[in-house]
């Protein structure tokens, strides 16, 4: 489950943030050597490094040099910090200009940029985005993301239907590879590993005549993926399925 998520703060300060309307240095408090950018940065550079949970306002601090007391001269909480990591995160994502492609190029450039996100901050996979952070980056993204679905007969809640989707489709796949990878590590062991240690055992309880399917499917995929959950393959293959359940939809327009 997430452990945090957007839109947790206070509404007014943190749109108020995330448009850099009114974020001008307070006329009392401690002298301000930063930026909010310099402050934002910083909070990402240590969650891509040690995970969301690392970053407090404590530990943010002292990665920046200055007493906790300063950091809330630029920004109320970690409530409202993670809402400007995300939104700065959403605005450098690189954005591929796939116009005049087909509609599942298109579709799968936006999967390909979401995935891409996710692998350079993993933790961004992990925050609930169900009230997402409505900043200039989002709304950039957005304005993006739904190029790739306009002109092909869609009404406007069914392209916002679709998008939304791939997009959760796209994190959801990021969170099991994550997922995978935390396990590799805490493990100190991967898949293949894991597997020569277990499979004797399990072979030595397990009856396989009375599990004939999951025995004969479980081996091949097994075998076919060196692993139990490939999550590449996992990612690849969705795509494309789901791209051929919003055909169903999208070609009845043509």
């Amino acid at each position: 489950m997430p452990t945090e998520r957007t839109s947790a703060g206070d509404p007014a300060r943190t749109l108020a943030l995330l448009w850099r309307d009114g974020a001008a240095p307070p006329s009392r408090g401690p002298a301000r050597g930063l930026d909010l950018d310099a402050v934002v940065a910083s909070a990402t550079e240590l969650a891509d490094r040690e995970g969301l949970d690392s970053v407090t306002m404590r530990r943010l601090a002292g990665h920046l040099g200055v007493a906790p007391m300063t950091l809330y001269t630029y920004v109320p909480g970690k409530a409202e910090l993670v809402d400007l990591m995300l939104d700065a995160a959403y605005g450098r994502l690189p954005r591929a200009d796939t116009s005049g492609r087909p509609w599942r190029e298109r579709l799968g450039a936006v999967a390909a940029e979401n995935h891409t996100l996710y692998q350079a901050h993993p933790w961004a996979a992990a925050v609930s985005t169900l009230r997402p952070p409505l900043g200039p980056g989002l709304m950039a993204k957005y304005e993006h993301e739904l190029c790739a679905l306009d002109g092909l007969g869609l009404t406007d809640i069914e392209m916002d239907d679709a998008l939304t989707l791939v997009l959760s489709f796209a994190q959801a796949s990021a969170r099991a590879a994550g997922d995978a990878r935390a396990t590799q590590r805490d493990s100190a062991m991967d898949d293949q590993e894991w597997w020569a240690a277990n499979a004797p055992l399990l072979a030595r309880v397990m009856d396989q005549e009375a599990y004939p399917l999951a025995t004969r499917v479980g081996t091949d995929a097994g075998t076919a993926h060196g692993s139990a959950n490939d999550p590449d393959h996992a990612y690849l293959f969705g795509l494309e399925r789901l791209l051929d359940g919003l055909a169903a939809l999208i070609d009845t327009r043509d």
